[in-house]
């Protein structure tokens, strides 16, 4: 046997081929209109105009929106030419041979009419009445006003659509292929409701057509009748008033199925999903509503004279219904929140393993090791509510929220050690003595107790480690001791202190301003637009932070800039003059018991610092010059006169000149990080101030 081969039938082909019958439907639709037709076609024709009217109806509600039905006014003509075809083929066959009885226009207008009338044509008459105004006055009517409310509204809501698009789309909200889908979703909406307005027209006139062609059929089938094929006027109006109200009826009816989709789809608006649930979801929203409704309901079942078994089944359908909706939403929503939470407990753990968090680093990171994180693990959830108080403690002194720490163990570490990483650097490390105390010292001797001198990690001062069995003998002797926990949360408060610059992001910065009353959110648009670029004002804020200047009088910090930006370049220009206007919060951060007690430069070093500073033409410092063997021995000096009166428990600062300032800082922190450096016009007017001596 020869093999044979199917060869496949192009998809363009068969879509041409669907496109040639459905022009040979339309000419079919439109033959109707002049070609007489047998009466068993004409059963067909009406089969399927009802047909296609009940699936408009169906589509009409199970449709999500009403974009989603975009031909429907496309479709709505062409079944209203499809009724109008039918009732002109109608209208030729009754009155051809409407005198052969109720049957000679097919069975389906007979059985209507026999249906409907019950035998007789006044009741017929009255319900096609009731029908065509209930589509013509409510129906068809209110459809109309809609699709043109609908129309006005979508049209002149076009330009704000597209304005929110191509803002969405600048900032970054959507991409340029979303931006595309949206823009063609918003020319077919103005499409859609622009063509429904017409097409409510052809419903309108659909109504109108049907009142007008049933009252032809009767007074021309009467005259027929009476005048062609001898029938009395009785006779004559018994049999073409059935035949004609039937043809109405059955007109009418998938007339009025279409209006009530085309109704039910321009009355969605908003409003997503399926009718069905769209208006059964929001009727059944409201369980106080339903009892409110039974409660009526009830009332009117217990009146004397009304029926009791409709009144009170009804009131009991209701009480149940918002008994049960309630509990079955509840349902609901715990399913998809538990299931909304599996799938984000999926995402992280998937993050979590994917090749790309790898390459996140943490910004602050504490890893512990073995031993250490075995003695602390019954003391995680205190570790934890401390560190969430630090947190709220340096976003109160220095206004901005530090990241949070991620607490990690890390068996790669010695067993007793931790480390304080920064942005994945690790800055800090230290070796804890497992289940000792450590004594801070300061100039104090130790106490006579087994245990061996350490340096405390937060700020290099004289302690000493005890066993922890020592406590109460540490407290009856009056010495302030710390345990492993608190002496870890002081250190990695303090290592935070001094990386507060790295941990200021420009997204950090971007909150703190946008958390700015109005006026000020304005200025600093303003002042970043014309005069320094919103990276410049990060540079200033960490300029300051690097000081432990806080900056939670951001607003002040902003007018200070806004002051001096216009004539100064320089980022350490404009922190200066911030530093000046900021002085009441400087000095008032910086006194103890409303004293501020300061350590003089001295008139030595104020001479050799003037004479480093190398000045321009115009006055302004161009570059710092010192002597080395003098920049040494001012060192060696600084040290041995701050560390005694850091020795003795003071808190003080140190002043010099203004323009000296910066560098003496720069030589400062190198020995003494958290010493704060002022210059004379920094000390705030009313502060009381001490000298407790100067460096030479």
């Amino acid at each position: 046997m020869a093999n044979v081969t199917i060869t496949p039938i192009p998809a363009a082909a068969e879509r041409n081929s669907r496109d040639v019958y459905f022009a040979m439907g339309i000419i079919t639709i439109l033959s109707v209109l002049f070609l007489p037709i047998p009466s068993f076609m004409i059963d067909m024709g009406l089969a399927v105009s009802i047909a296609l009217s009940v699936l408009i109806l169906m589509v009409a509600l199970w449709i999500p929106r009403p974009l989603d039905f975009s031909s429907f006014p496309t479709i709505l003509l062409l079944a209203t030419m499809l009724r109008l075809a039918l009732n002109i083929a109608t209208t030729r066959v009754i009155l051809a041979h409407g005198n052969e009885g109720t049957h000679a226009a097919g069975y389906v207008i007979g059985g209507f009419s026999n249906l409907v009338m019950s035998g007789d044509f006044v009741i017929g008459l009255i319900v096609f009445m009731i029908l065509v105004i209930v589509n013509f006055i409510v129906i068809t009517k209110g459809s109309t006003r809609i699709a043109e409310v609908g129309a006005r509204f979508t049209l002149d809501a076009i330009p704000g659509k597209q304005m929110s698009i191509d803002a969405d789309l600048s900032a970054g909200i959507i991409n340029e292929k979303e931006a595309q889908a949206r823009r063609r979703e918003l020319e077919e909406e103005s499409s859609f409701f622009g063509s429904m307005d017409g097409a409510s027209k052809f419903v309108r006139g659909d109504a109108i057509a049907g009142l007008i062609i049933t009252a032809v059929n009767i007074v021309g089938g009467i005259a027929i009748g009476y005048g062609r094929h001898g029938m009395s006027i009785g006779e004559a109006a018994d049999v073409f008033v059935k035949l004609s109200v039937g043809d109405g009826l059955v007109t009418q009816i998938p007339a009025l199925i279409v209006s009530l989709a085309a109704g039910l789809l321009v009355s969605k608006g908003g409003t997503r999903g399926a009718a069905n649930q769209a208006v059964m979801g929001q009727l059944a929203a409201y369980p106080r509503a339903l009892y409110v409704a039974a409660s009526l309901l009830f009332a009117l079942a217990v009146m004397p004279g009304l029926p009791f078994f409709p009144f009170m089944a009804l009131a009991l359908a209701l009480s149940l219904v918002a008994f049960v909706i309630p509990r079955r939403a509840k349902r609901r929503s715990d399913a998809q929140a538990a299931a909304t939470q599996q799938k984000e407990e999926e995402k992280v753990q998937e993050d979590k393993n994917s090749v790309k968090s790898s390459l996140k680093t943490a910004e602050i990171e504490l890893l512990i090791g073995k031993q250490l994180s075995t003695r602390l693990l019954a003391s995680h959830q205190e570790l934890a509510f401390r560190m969430g108080k630090m947190r709220k403690k340096f976003a109160l002194d220095y206004g901005f929220v530090v990241p949070e720490v991620r607490l990690t163990d890390d068996f790669a570490i010695p067993a007793k050690a931790y480390q304080i990483k920064i942005h994945g650097t690790v800055v800090a490390e230290y070796q804890m003595r497992v289940g000792e105390v450590m004594v801070l010292l300061g100039g104090n001797q130790p106490p006579d107790m087994p245990g061996e001198e350490v340096r405390e990690p937060a700020f290099g001062m004289r302690a000493y480690s005890v066993p922890e069995t020592f406590a109460e003998d540490l407290k009856r002797d009056n010495y302030a001791y710390a345990d492993n926990l608190s002496v870890l949360l002081t250190h990695l408060s303090e290592v935070i202190r001094n990386n507060l610059p790295q941990l200021l992001s420009y997204k950090d910065m971007k909150a703190l301003i946008e958390r700015l009353d109005p006026e000020y959110k304005k200025l600093a648009d303003e002042i970043c637009s014309s005069h320094i670029s919103y990276p410049g004002l990060q540079a200033v804020l960490k300029l300051l932070l690097a000081e432990r200047v806080s900056i939670r009088n951001l607003h002040l910090i902003i007018e200070a800039i806004a002051e001096i930006a216009p004539h100064v370049r320089r980022t350490e220009q404009i922190v200066e003059h911030v530093r000046i206007r900021m002085s009441q919060q400087i000095c008032g951060d910086l006194t103890a018991g409303g004293v501020l007690k300061v350590l003089r430069l001295g008139n030595r070093w104020d001479l050799a610092f003037h004479q480093s500073l190398k000045r321009d033409a115009k006055g302004e410092i161009r570059e710092f010059d010192i002597d080395p063997r003098l920049l040494e021995e001012f060192g060696q000096e600084a040290a041995k006169v701050v560390r005694k009166y850091f020795d003795a428990g003071e808190r003080f600062v140190i002043v010099t000149a203004p323009d000296a300032r910066p560098y003496v800082r720069m030589i400062i922190e190198r020995f003494f990080p958290t010493l704060p450096v002022l210059s004379h016009v920094e000390i705030a007017k009313g502060v009381e101030i001490r000298v407790l001596g100067s460096f030479s």
